[in-house]
């Protein structure tokens, strides 16, 4: 097992009377220390909830600290998982995580860390994959919105932003949409000024805009006549997904197609979200198992990219064979008329589904959010796991017997 902690070295201090804040690593009899480049007074740290306090950039820091935290987290599983930990002497380690950590270091002459789009390009250079490009999307806007005018962090202020978003609405007509480039604009300022390039911070005052998304849960009902359903064979699989989805507390579709045949553990499914890249650990229960067993995969806990190019794909096809599942009705020349029972139905109507009917039946709405992994994440968290996962066992274990008491009846009365 190994731990990540966050403290205050209280042992070392500077003139200032602040003392470094260190991350912690232990993993059996190895213990490696990395010091984050943040000075802190005992005032300043709550070491009960592991969070800055009592600072005038608590909350950029406390994010800073939470996706250290949680980057951390995730290479320490990778590391585990291969076996390489094992290997490695706690200087090895401290060396992998000091290197993960470091962003590009590479001298430029042709940047200067003042000027706010410089930095900007030098923050998307250490990125990868689709963050990479979620990031140059951002900076492409603002390269289009100043044109060829230098901008320094401290010119950017809240009515800089408010200029920037109506700019944006032309291109960029959905209020989220506008908000993904504000906050990543926000997360270049937070390393900004982790790394002490400026004390600018114009979020304080301005606030990123969130337009409510619908979320379509369906009844209790509802899920059992999807169940009982008498659907064409191909669509079968599509719902036997679905119910995975649910049985699993509403396992994102992305982190069930990746699901490696190795995190099912002990009658536990152990992953990271995606989205979030939080630890998620989920007791099996017996209807989860039945369905994973009906499609093993060969690399994979399951066979879904086996068969499919992607995950987005697959979920493609889930999303329109669940909304054809309904009553067919024979036309003229053999054209057919489908009457979909849920024609909203997504991969996620799963997800909200669990939460509303876990509400419907008592169960607290503490114990959904730990379960939907929406309490956890900012505080120093242990590789595997450190809320109350039984809890969201027996939450998990309660909703499903209530769909099963709710089928069961259904089937007595039609009998």
């Amino acid at each position: 097992m190994a731990s990540v902690k966050l403290y205050l070295d209280t042992r070392t201090k500077k003139k200032n009377g602040t003392s470094p804040l260190k991350l912690g690593i232990n993993h059996r009899d190895k213990r490696v220390l990395l010091n984050l480049d943040i000075s802190l007074s005992s005032e300043q740290w709550d070491s009960v909830n592991n969070k800055i306090v009592a600072h005038p950039h608590r909350q950029v820091l406390n994010s800073f600290i939470a996706q250290i935290v949680a980057d951390v987290n995730i290479r320490i599983l990778e590391l585990i998982r291969s076996g390489e930990i094992d290997r490695m002497s706690s200087q090895a380690i401290k060396n992998y995580f000091l290197s993960a950590m470091r962003v590009s270091n590479t001298e430029d002459e042709e940047i200067n860390n003042d000027l706010f789009v410089d930095y900007f390009k030098k923050f998307v250079e250490s990125k990868k994959g689709r963050t990479k490009e979620i990031y140059a999307a951002t900076l492409n806007k603002i390269r289009s919105y100043i044109g060829e005018n230098p901008i320094k962090f401290e010119d950017i202020n809240k009515s800089w932003l408010q200029r920037f978003e109506f700019y944006m609405e032309e291109s960029v007509p959905s209020v989220n949409g506008r908000g993904v480039h504000l906050r990543n604009i926000r997360a270049v300022f937070t390393d900004a000024i982790v790394n002490e390039v400026t004390m600018a911070y114009p979020f304080r005052k301005f606030k990123i805009q969130k337009a409510a998304t619908a979320k379509r849960a369906i009844t209790a009902e509802q899920l059992v006549q999807l169940m009982d359903f008498d659907c064409d064979k191909h669509q079968e699989k599509y719902r036997d997904f679905f119910m995975l989805i649910f049985y699993l507390i509403g396992i994102n579709i992305i982190d069930l197609c990746n699901l490696k045949k190795e995190q099912l553990v002990n009658g536990r499914i152990e992953y990271i979200r995606a989205k979030t890249h939080k630890l998620y650990s989920i007791k099996v229960e017996p209807e989860a198992q039945s369905i994973i067993d009906k499609y093993k995969g060969d690399e994979y806990l399951l066979n879904i990219l086996d068969r499919y190019k992607n995950y987005k794909d697959f979920a493609k096809r889930m999303n329109n064979n669940l909304r054809s599942i309904g009553n067919v009705e024979m036309g003229k020349h053999g054209a057919k008329t489908i009457s979909p029972i849920l024609p909203f139905i997504t991969t996620y109507t799963a997800r909200h589904s669990w939460a509303t009917i876990a509400h419907k039946i008592g169960i607290s709405k503490d114990v959904i959010s730990m379960a939907l992994g929406h309490s956890f994440g900012n505080r120093t968290t242990d590789i595997y796991i450190d809320y109350d996962s039984e809890k969201i066992d027996v939450a998990n274990r309660r909703v499903i017997d209530f769909i099963n008491q709710i089928k069961n009846k259904k089937a007595t009365h039609n009998s």
